[in-house]
């Protein structure tokens, strides 16, 4: 039985291969989606910004079910999200809520590779305390700066999200 109307799929794609399946699925005439999001990588000699997806190893393609076979011809996908044993359909609120929230990317933040320790030093990056230096603690699930302020011989506790810091390298 065949939709009517076409509907959103997740079609699930190798790895690291989000970018390229969505080209060919967008340049072979399919409505498709792929959110993306910024992401700061750390290698031993450098720091780069780069762009990711924000749900790893999946491109969403609006289309008619017995159309989504034809999917499995473009190179990349590996398969589809099932529910029950038939292609899962995604709500069309569903995806205006994912391009709602991408609308201002900027504020969303892939955290793939955490790797603060309780006790390390990191420097703040943005907001009123920027610029400076403080300890990095886990309290109760909730992450939270410890800050020294020398100069005035006072310990504050903030909440601060994460994406505000990085490891201080001195």
């Amino acid at each position: 039985m065949a939709e009517i109307d076409n509907s959103w799929y997740a079609v699930y794609t190798m790895p690291r291969a989000e970018k390229k399946v969505f080209s060919r699925l967008e340049l072979v005439g399919y409505n498709v989606y792929l959110p993306l999001t910024s992401s700061i990588r750390v290698w031993s000699d450098r720091k780069k910004k780069v762009t990711v997806p924000l749900i790893s190893s999946y491109v969403f393609v609006k289309c008619k079910e017995n159309v989504l076979r034809d999917v499995f011809k473009i190179p990349g996908v590996c398969g589809v999200l099932k529910y029950l044993n038939k292609p899962a359909i995604i709500k069309d609120s569903e995806i205006d809520l994912l391009k709602f929230l991408m609308s201002d990317a900027e504020k969303v933040t892939v955290l793939e590779d955490f790797q603060y320790i309780s006790g390390e030093e990191v420097i703040i990056l943005k907001g009123p305390f920027k610029g400076l230096k403080a300890q990095f603690i886990d309290l109760q699930s909730k992450y939270r700066i410890l800050v020294n302020v020398e100069g005035l011989g006072v310990s504050l506790e903030i909440n601060l999200p994460i994406s505000f810091i990085q490891k201080s390298s001195i």
